[in-house]
């Protein structure tokens, strides 16, 4: 009897909905000039038409229905802008009312109730953390305090390969897996310049507490984006598959690890020690000691979490494909490789400082963040008030998608869009300005971690170039099939054939 009830409910509920939903799209076509946009279904709109990769199947729909459509997720509308025009037009004249974030259940849950940078609305508190982040973390200064870290991590790395290639190979190449030391490499740095250790808490712990640390950051990222309770409040009512609990499970289990974070900064700051070097757990107190409202510990918390949820796979993800691309194009790999004996020899180790030496790994960088963007959708946005693009009306509240990922293949854009041309980025050729190459995003919410973000990814690249010789682990070409999440992680995690080289034995020896 229980279950009828609870059934007929929920049928009443459906039925308002869809007639409520029929008359407001009806209301709205016969108002306004709206984008096109596919046939929906009713209550659920286009939501069965999304398929992943997501990024493929959005730029799929644009092949029909242009580079600006109109898709509806259950109650809520969504643009989809998928050429560099439309983009300028979003970021440029109406990038203001494009600030704002859309509310998700994932933003009030694992961002501290909208508290974080990547997912407040636009106003007084998100200026307030935007100029944390790019003055106090972020800037050209406070990343030259953190070198050292980088540079040491990148040693550590190639270290540890050089000894596991030695110790299973006296001869010829090693077969090694790239993905886990990627990621180890950008979580230690992030872990570092945040706390001050690449695992915090007490030594007899730190292995353990990286390994839950990290289990927990995996699943903030199967968690983080949209969930089908944001557009049909019904499934969020009967909390569908039990997402929310879950949510709040991890939610809880990540403010557990935040907070003895802080707890033992906060202890170390009051004991004195003034020998420590500054992280950017020490930054953050500073500020609270001097404005606790707008720097109170879930602030902190927050800003933590966001730098090492979105400064570990995005690197990761890019370094792990730069190095699949240059695999399946050993020609590429061999300039790369002539370019750093030329322009820093055999002699020690490259160091950050050499980058600005070394154009062709930049080149490198920026193609492969071309072909496989870490955000391929940039993070979406919502406007704030009714606006106007690509001459189609755009009602308050629309989600934005800019399909960065389509752009950035754009035949119309770049000549030869999906084959592997470091060189369109040297002098004299296409460079990554303008709005056709956004891996970052554009305006004032594009990433303020970038300039982090392209000295790890360069760092690493021309050292493993410099260390080592790479092979294919078959005469197949690498599998370069993208995996399902947010940073485009790749299907089949990339393993190679590794060798030290020669002429670099004595450095790796004595690192």
């Amino acid at each position: 009897m229980k279950q009828i009830e609870i059934y007929l409910i929920s049928l009443i509920i459906t039925t308002i909905l869809f007639i409520f939903l029929l008359k407001l799209i009806f209301k709205r076509k016969l108002n306004q000039n709206l984008p096109p946009s596919p046939p929906s279904l009713p209550i659920l709109g286009h939501l069965h038409l999304l398929k992943k990769p997501l990024h493929r199947t959005l730029h799929h729909l644009s092949q029909t229905y242009g580079p600006v459509y109109l898709l509806r997720f259950g109650s809520r509308l969504a643009l989809v802008v998928s050429s560099p025009s439309l983009a300028e037009e979003c970021f440029t004249n109406n990038d203001v009312v494009f600030a704002n974030r859309p509310r998700l259940m994932s933003g009030k849950h694992l961002n501290y109730n909208y508290n974080t940078i990547g997912a407040s609305s636009y106003g007084h508190l998100w200026r307030n953390l935007r100029r944390v982040a790019t003055v106090e973390l972020l800037s050209a200064t406070k990343l030259n305090m953190f070198l050292d870290i980088r540079q040491d991590e990148v040693k550590s790395m190639v270290k540890n390969l050089f000894m596991e290639s030695k110790s299973k190979s006296k001869q010829g190449f090693t077969r090694v897996e790239m993905q886990s030391r990627c990621s180890e490499l950008s979580f230690n740095i992030i872990m570092k310049m945040v706390a001050g250790n690449r695992y915090f808490g007490n030594k007899g712990n730190i292995v353990e507490d990286a390994k839950r640390f990290r289990k927990i950051i995996s699943e903030i990222f199967q968690m983080v984006g949209a969930s089908p309770g944001d557009f049909i409040p019904l499934l969020k009512w009967i909390d569908y598959k039990n997402r929310e609990k879950r949510m709040l499970a991890v939610r809880d289990k990540m403010d557990v690890f935040m907070q003895r974070l802080i707890e033992e900064h906060r202890l170390l700051r009051g004991g004195g020690d003034e020998n420590r070097s500054k992280t950017m757990v020490d930054a953050m107190l500073s500020l609270q000691d001097s404005d606790p409202q707008y720097n109170s510990d879930e602030i902190i918390k927050g800003m933590i979490m966001t730098m090492l949820s979105a400064g570990t796979d995005t690197s990761s993800v890019t370094i792990e494909w730069a190095m699949s691309l240059m695999l399946n194009n050993p020609d590429i790999l061999k300039k790369a490789s002539l370019e750093i004996n030329d322009c820093i020899g055999q002699d020690r180790l490259v160091d950050e400082t050499d980058l600005s030496k070394l154009p062709y790994i930049q080149s490198i960088a920026n193609e492969t963040l071309r072909l496989f963007p870490a955000a391929p959708l940039l993070v979406p946005h919502e406007n704030s008030e009714a606006c106007t693009i690509g001459g189609y009306d755009v009602p308050r509240g629309t989600i934005l998608f800019v399909n960065a990922w389509a752009i950035h293949r754009d035949s119309s854009i770049w000549e030869e869009p999906t084959k592997f041309k470091p060189e369109r980025f040297s002098h004299g050729g296409e460079e990554c300005e303008g709005f056709k190459w956004i891996p970052f995003g554009m305006g004032r919410r594009r990433c303020p971690g970038g300039g982090l973000a392209n000295k790890v990814v360069c760092l690493a690249l021309a050292a493993l170039v410099q260390c080592f010789e790479w092979e294919r682990v078959s005469v197949e070409l690498v599998d370069m099939l993208e995996g399902s999440g947010l940073t485009m992680p790749k299907a089949v995690p990339l393993e190679a054939m590794c060798k030290a080289r020669e002429e670099m034995v004595h450095v790796l020896s004595h690192l």
